[in-house]
């Protein structure tokens, strides 16, 4: 398909993340843009300020009549996320018309495959790692353009686009096998844990999928993998491969990790010298191993020190990624879109490190049926570090219930005292009376239009 030929895109979910990336670039190179999603967010708001006409009911009739347009069916692409069932209406009016339908996936690839990729997977990090190399690149003399999982808080976009460079850092999603249909320069691998069985079934299906995304690396291209990640990967003298770490040894590690004021400072050694003294723009040391990732492509892509050294500084993070709402003396509340038990445990540890002795109360909302089937004990496991949990019920997304799979299962498995069940409309009730030290609401699901009710509430609090 050549993009250039479009004259109107549709999205079939165009409020997701990954979508909405793709929907601003078309309308940034003039295409018409229009979509469907289920419900009104931030995001879809600010997509119909930048011109794009969205509803929210799925309704053949109020797809605009010009993108029905049968004779123009060669200059329409229907772009679809695989979160959308089968039987919707939209979707299947465009199938039987014989518009063009393809998978964010498929419209990434044709987007970035051109260009000079840095891919990021994982199923963890990959989103904060992406977003501190785009901006890493953004701030030096090699630029770059980026189609991020997040929301940046530079930027104020997950799409950042540049005129002058061959560089695209694109986020690798593993689900339903997207990352499949991406031809990199350069890949991060952050993690291989187990996630999306309802797609892989068992861990060797998704490491399978990994090794198959890295025979995708283009010749003389880059391999960076987290020590210790075992894909029992073959020599492959096409590809350079180089290992990073937290802080054991690795070609790129921190050594010197310190906190101070709430902020870490490290130095990161690299294969050929110590850069030394960097700090984050942001807390918490899951953040400083996801900076390493990030240093390490800069590195690779010959960003200078100096300019790494104030860009790390200059990092305002991810929105919803270990994101500090009150940050008072005697309250702090952290927003973190921790939806897996490795994310959630690294969350919690992160906050224990900074505010030692300080009491943690953890809302979580679980994200998927098929999720809290494979990993209730995982999940109860990583909760048990807080000190107090207020569990919601299930966010569904994609999915239907499955019978006896429900968020008691996994509060039965908590072996923490102060643990409930919270309908989520009465969430913010239960905090009108409530004394909180740290509060975390934690959860990939509508738990974020929890947070500024959540903030409000907790502020007038304060004022009492």
């Amino acid at each position: 398909m050549d993009i250039d030929k479009l004259q109107k895109v549709y999205f079939i979910g165009i409020g997701g993340i990954g979508m909405s990336a793709i929907a601003r670039f078309f309308k940034s190179i003039g295409k018409d843009v229009s979509g469907y999603d289920r419900t009104s967010t931030d995001l879809t708001k600010n997509l119909i300020n930048e011109g794009m006409d969205i509803h929210f009911f799925d309704d053949v009739n109020l797809i605009p009549e010009n993108f029905k347009e049968i004779n123009e069916i060669d200059r329409n692409l229907i772009v679809y996320t695989p979160a959308i069932q089968d039987n919707h209406k939209e979707l299947n009016y465009f199938k039987k018309n014989g518009f063009v339908l393809l998978k964010r996936s498929e419209v990434l690839g044709l987007i970035s495959n051109k260009q000079k990729g840095i891919a990021v997977a994982g199923t963890h990090g990959k989103t904060t790692v992406s977003t501190i190399i785009a901006h890493l690149l953004k701030q030096s003399d090699k630029d770059c353009s980026a189609f991020l999982g997040g929301i940046s808080k530079n930027y104020n976009s997950n799409l950042l686009l540049s005129e002058k460079s061959n560089y695209v850092v694109v986020e690798a999603d593993e689900f339903d096998r997207s990352f499949l249909k991406l031809y990199p320069y350069l890949e991060v691998i952050t993690s291989v844990d187990a996630d999306h069985l309802d797609i892989y079934k068992n861990k060797e299906q998704l490491k399978h999928s990994y090794k198959q995304f890295i025979k995708q690396i283009k010749p003389n291209g880059k391999l960076i993998i987290k020590k210790g990640i075992d894909l029992n990967l073959n020599d492959d003298k096409k590809i350079k491969r180089f290992t990073y770490s937290l802080d054991s040894e690795a070609d790129f590690f921190a050594k010197n990790i310190t906190l101070e004021n709430g902020k870490y400072w490290f130095d990161i050694v690299t294969p050929t010298t110590v850069i030394k003294n960097l700090s984050l723009g942001l807390t918490g040391l899951m953040n400083v191993e996801n900076a390493v990732a990030a240093v390490a492509v800069a590195y690779m892509v010959g960003v200078g020190e100096e300019s790494l050294r104030l860009s790390l500084k200059s990092f305002l993070g991810v929105k919803r990624r270990f994101d500090f709402i009150i940050k008072k003396d005697d309250l702090t509340y952290i927003d973190d879109y921790a939806h897996h038990p490795e994310e959630i445990k690294a969350c919690i540890n992160s906050v224990k490190k900074l505010f030692p002795g300080r009491k943690i109360t953890g809302v979580f909302q679980p994200h998927l049926y098929s999720r809290t089937r494979y990993f209730a004990d995982e999940f109860a496991k990583s909760l048990d570090l807080l000190d107090e949990l207020i569990l919601l019920e299930i966010y569904p997304a994609r999915e239907s219930p499955i019978k006896g799979i429900n968020s008691k299962l996994i509060l039965d498995k908590v072996s923490l005292k102060e643990k409930t069940l919270c309908p989520f409309y009465k969430l913010i009730e239960k905090f009108k009376e409530k004394e909180l030290e740290i509060l975390l609401t934690l959860g990939a699901g509508d738990i974020d239009k929890l947070v500024e009710p959540i903030k409000k509430q907790l502020l007038i609090n304060k004022e009492k």
